[in-house]
């Protein structure tokens, strides 16, 4: 997610910028996961960024009612109006009653492509889409017909839509000063399949339908494709393209392949993919991570993993920054004494009159909040949908399970107590980050008190969930929502309770203690200082 799009190269190192990439998406198909859920998962990454849950309630509407359409990141400056619909859905996050989750990255791609007279954002399409739809294909669709009628204001964006029985990847880009709409494709991501999409377009060839469905506006290949009816004639019309349909690639035509573009973001990708099949063969890729087009220049769009994935698995995937893998962030100098994977500074640097860049992994402590969503068809709704969610980055929180069936928001969870720049006990992300940056300069030392206790949080979480589902079919609707948000409200204060314990812990265990350099840090410095520190006669 970005915050203004006129900061999308944000970090400032010595007069050079890169870009700041942000956000990373996760999605499991329901036969490539070990209990037949979908997963789709959503980093929230911007710098300056304090993240909470927000809601809206499901309702009746009156003919002729309007939608004010405010811009998040504008201070809720109001870009035009909307027509509402007759009937809105119950959303908690970005997941509907109904367990429709849709989550996004920004890609960028070309910026001759904004529309700044377009009223609809990214945000505001997945909201109202999720107000108004019950599955990922009506969702898509709407989106698309949203951002026809109204105009689309922000550049390009690769959309995760999901539902308890399908997953599908959107990539997603407007169309320029004065013109309406937006070209896109989405595609179906195969039931015993995963993939990932971080900031860069994923997409490049796509299954073409022969003809245009008049009735819905789109080309269809049913259950495998859809895409805007002007994909490709668009990329025509404006020399992004001139070959044959059947060779056009999304990618190629509307986010041109750039180096450090692609190497802040699709590294993320590999890694996941890593965790879950043959790591010889992922390696086979580095090439293109490193620049070298010629000879490679894609990843797979997905993979079938070599084992189903378990939740566990997914919140694992979230919280990983290239351990064990030739990106290891542990593994170098700039680590620090303590092996730290954080680099709090810019991603870029400049030495020696060159540039540099740093990695940019999964888990990032710029992270606003971090959410597992968990789809099943095989429960009922209020209980089937589950939003594992907390402020702050994932590797440094304890996901807590929150019901698509709620309709209040937990305080800990609530906008009022994760404020920017307001420091606030009661707020998740204000607790969790007062957690994190006394564990990020001392890694190695203090990370394991933390990894135990959000092990122990989500153990007794999942351990739960069995006897709340067991419950749930025999409540009346209303008992539902209020049992479903009991539970929800506990597990919460159980892990905000956790958390402050583990404030105090970490501060009186570690307290003035110096602790124990890795050995590299020391012979690191060995070889820059020489015998500035030897002790005589040895």
């Amino acid at each position: 997610m970005k915050k203004l799009k006129w900061l999308l190269l944000l970090a400032l190192c010595a007069g050079w910028m890169v870009p700041s990439f942000a956000c990373t998406n996760v999605i499991v198909g329901k036969a490539a996961s070990a209990d037949g859920s979908v997963f789709c998962t959503y980093n929230c990454d911007t710098f300056g960024y304090t993240g909470w849950l927000t809601s809206s309630p499901a309702g009746a509407h009156a003919p002729g009612e309007k939608i004010a359409i405010r811009h998040f990141w504008h201070g809720g400056e109001v870009r035009g109006y909307v027509d509402q619909v007759p009937y809105t859905y119950h959303v908690v996050g970005y997941m509907n009653e109904h367990q429709l989750t849709i989550f996004e990255t920004t890609f960028g791609g070309r910026e001759e492509l904004v529309n700044p007279e377009g009223i609809l954002g990214y945000d505001n399409l997945m909201q109202l889409a999720l107000q108004r739809c019950t599955s990922a294909r009506e969702a898509i669709l709407e989106m698309g017909r949203l951002a026809s009628e109204y105009g689309y204001f922000e550049s390009g964006e690769t959309f995760s839509v999901c539902d308890k029985e399908e997953a599908w990847m959107m990539d997603f880009i407007g169309k320029g000063p004065g013109r309406k709409g937006a070209v896109w494709v989405a595609v179906r991501i195969p039931d015993d399949c995963i993939t990932a999409h971080a900031n860069h377009s994923r997409i490049r060839t796509f299954p073409q339908a022969k003809k245009l469905d008049k009735k819905k506006g789109i080309y269809e290949v049913p259950g495998v494709c859809m895409y805007s009816a002007d994909v490709i004639s668009f990329a025509r019309e404006m020399g992004y393209y001139n070959g044959p349909d059947k060779e056009f690639s999304f990618r190629d035509a509307y986010c041109p392949l750039e180096f450090v573009n692609m190497r802040l973001c699709e590294p993320r990708v590999w890694s996941v993919f890593r965790h879950h099949t043959d790591p010889a063969y992922m390696d086979s890729f580095l090439p293109y991570l490193n620049g070298q087009f010629d000879v490679c220049d894609e990843l797979p769009l997905w993979i079938k993993p070599d084992k189903p994935l378990t939740l566990q698995d997914v919140m694992a995937d979230m919280r990983d920054h290239y351990e064990g893998t030739p990106l290891d962030m542990t593994a170098d100098m700039s680590a620090g004494p303590w092996s730290s994977p954080y680099r709090p500074r810019a991603k870029g640097f400049i030495s020696g009159g060159k540039k540099y860049f740093r990695e940019r992994p999964i888990s990032t402590q710029q992270a606003g909040f971090s959410v597992v969503a968990q789809m099943r068809s095989s429960l009922p709704d209020e209980v089937g949908g589950v939003y594992w969610f907390n402020c702050d980055e994932p590797s440094a929180i304890a996901y807590v399970p929150v019901y698509a069936g709620i309709k209040r928001i937990p305080d800990a969870f609530r906008a009022e107590h994760n404020r920017n720049g307001v420091f606030d006990e009661e707020g998740a992300f204000w607790l969790c980050n007062w957690v994190a940056n006394m564990v990020y300069p001392r890694w190695s030392a203090l990370s394991g008190d933390l990894v135990a206790a959000r092990g122990e949080l989500e153990a007794g979480f999942l351990a739960q969930q069995t006897e709340v589902e067991k419950i749930i079919p025999s409540l009346t609707p209303q008992e539902r929502v209020s049992y479903l948000e009991k539970v929800t409200f506990s597990c919460v204060e159980t892990m905000m309770l956790r958390w402050k314990d583990l404030a105090h812990l970490l501060i009186v265990k570690y307290n003035d203690e110096p602790g124990s350099w890795d050995q590299p840090f020391y012979d690191a410095v060995v070889q820059q200082t020489g015998e500035r520190y030897l002790v005589p006669g040895q």
